[in-house]
């Protein structure tokens, strides 16, 4: 008689096929650190015969750099042992029996017999998922940062069932020794693990599935299928996945989830689990047959980890991917347009300062005067274009906040349209009125920089001798202002792009501007809780209107 039929014969229950068909490493070592047991999948995966690494020490499957750190880690381990993750932090590495290096995922689970203390650690090889990390790194090196990238738990499957143990006997205290083995490492997983029979009823359900989905063993055993685990949706979408992939119409239930298995295809998925209580959350889910000698599939074994927590890591890895690429593209139309909006700004200031030198005489002294206005006006350009990339850096970097206090907002306006005289053009009237109260409640130099920008594109898209009109009311509910030009206009196809960064309207071409300006306009005003609207009409005019809800504090 075998030692599996013995050890079955004895105990009743067979956790060896489990053990024996692990698509996953797993290794026994006793309180000294030596080797006590190991599955085919380890020798395999270290390049070792069965049974060669029977009472070898651990570090015989570490690299030699961290050997002597790794006999601490187990003294420490085996006085304050728990169920863990191994090395967080750390990048971890396997030594095969060729002197060959990979990377590992190890967990670790421990349980005391009437033997001593003993330590499973379940080995995963992520050599896969090193590699996608180092592509998505060399992928985003551009943009100086380390991008993590998505990594599988549990990549492994598992494979067809073979021996556990070679045909040899046993005496009985190491068949109960043997199965204490098989118990723990079911018993202390920390992945959901569940086998059925052939036809998807649940014969067993390890207590980690317990515990992440809400069941107790004893209603889910003889009773259900592992579809219940699944909301109907996802289970309606991978029928849909495989008829349209495979050209095969199969049922939305567990026949959906192991029919890959059956065709002898690679059945690793991410899938959306649901618990009992209807919640639900992302796991990666691995099913393989398990056959009889003869091949017939006598069950299916089904592994799942939840990978909530590496959801959201890769969400945030993709939301700073996003970040630094618009920041990226951020500082190089900055760099192109600031070569080219500075150029003739600082060309003009050159010529009128060299000009300034050649007018000597008290008569020339308008001339002067002229140019002199002209340098003022044009270093207030490049002020605003300056003021315009900086704006723009605290809105994305999200460092902009209104800061409030009330003041009065004719006076208010009024400063600010002494401020731009210098950019009018020759006959330009700016026009101001007021209604209503004159006390609000805003932050005075958020508004400061929307009527400027405002009124400079009104002066700088308006023929001479022409007016431009500021209007500012103040009622029971409201703050509006408006202001309006007789300028060129703007075509209707780019009203609704007006708003948006780095635009500029299709007639503006030959027109100074950076294109950030209404863009900083309309998120000021949102900023302030405010709506900001547009009309125009082609060779007439155009009126902004910003409107803001009056605050209680406007009236103290």
């Amino acid at each position: 008689m075998s030692f599996n039929q013995k050890m079955n014969k004895t105990t009743g229950i067979g956790f060896d096929p489990l053990f024996d068909n692990a698509s996953m490493g797993i290794i026994v070592a006793d309180d000294r650190g030596q080797i006590v047991i190991t599955n085919p999948f380890l020798e395999k995966q270290f390049g070792y015969s069965p049974l060669e690494l029977s009472g070898k020490p651990i570090e015989d499957l570490i690299p030699s750099r961290f050997a002597d750190k790794h006999q601490q880690h187990v003294n420490g381990y085996i006085k304050h042992p728990r169920s863990r993750p191994m090395g967080l932090g750390l990048d971890l590495f396997g030594l095969r029996k060729d002197g060959t290096e990979f990377p590992v995922e190890v967990s670790l689970s421990s349980y005391q017999t009437d033997q001593g203390k003993f330590v499973i650690g379940f080995i995963s090889d992520i050599s896969a998922r090193k590699k996608a990390e180092l592509e998505l790194k060399v992928l985003n090196e551009q943009l100086e940062a380390k991008v993590l990238s998505r990594t599988r738990s549990l990549t492994s499957t598992i494979k067809q069932l073979a021996e556990l143990i070679t045909e040899t006997e046993l005496k009985d205290v190491e068949l109960n020794r043997a199965n204490t083995f098989l118990r723990s490492i079911w018993g202390h997983a920390e992945v959901i693990l569940y086998v059925t029979d052939s036809g998807g009823t649940i014969k067993m359900f390890n207590p980690a599935a317990e515990r992440e989905l809400g069941y107790v063993a004893e209603e889910i055993i003889d009773k259900l299928s592992p579809s219940v685990f699944h909301p109907a949706e996802t289970l309606k979408q991978s029928a849909v996945e495989l008829k349209k992939s495979l050209k095969l119409t199969v049922a939305a239930n567990f026949e959906a989830l192991k029919i890959k298995t059956d065709l002898g295809l690679a059945n690793e998925r991410e899938i959306e689990c649901l618990r009992k209580d209807g919640s639900r959350f992302p796991a990666s889910l691995t099913i393989t047959a398990m056959h009889t000698p003869t091949g017939d599939t006598e069950g299916y074994l089904g592994i799942a980890m939840n990978i909530s927590e590496r959801k959201k890591v890769e969400e945030k890895i993709l939301q700073s991917l996003k970040k630094e690429r618009e920041m990226s593209e951020f500082k190089s139309r900055f760099v192109s347009m600031a070569s080219h909006e500075f150029r003739t700004p600082l060309s003009t200031i050159l010529s009128s300062a060299y000009l300034i030198s050649k007018y000597t005489t008290e008569n020339q002294q308008e001339k002067r005067q002229s140019h002199v206005n002209r340098i003022a006006a044009t270093v207030q350009s490049l002020t605003d274009i300056l003021n315009d990339f900086l704006s723009l850096e605290k809105i994305e970097e999200n460092k902009a906040e209104p800061h409030y206090s009330t003041f009065e907002l004719t006076d208010h306006i009024k400063n600010v349209i002494t401020e731009i005289e210098t950019l009018k053009k020759k006959g330009h009237i700016i026009q101001f009125s007021h209604q209503g109260e004159t006390r609000v409640y805003l932050d005075q130099v958020m508004l400061k920089h929307i009527i400027i920008n405002l009124l400079s594109n009104a002066i700088k898209f308006s023929p001479e001798n022409s007016h431009i009109h500021i209007c500012s009311s103040v009622d029971q509910n409201q703050v509006t202002i408006k202001i309006s030009d007789k300028g060129l206009g703007i075509p209707t196809q780019d009203m609704h792009h007006l708003f948006e960064r780095f635009f500029r309207a299709s007639n503006a071409n030959n027109i100074q501007g950076t294109g950030l300006g209404l863009h900083i306009v309309s998120r000021y005003v949102g900023l302030m809780g405010g709506k900001i609207s547009c009309k125009s009409e082609l060779g007439s005019g155009t009126e902004f209107t910003i409107e803001f809800v009056k605050t209680k504090q406007t009236e103290l």
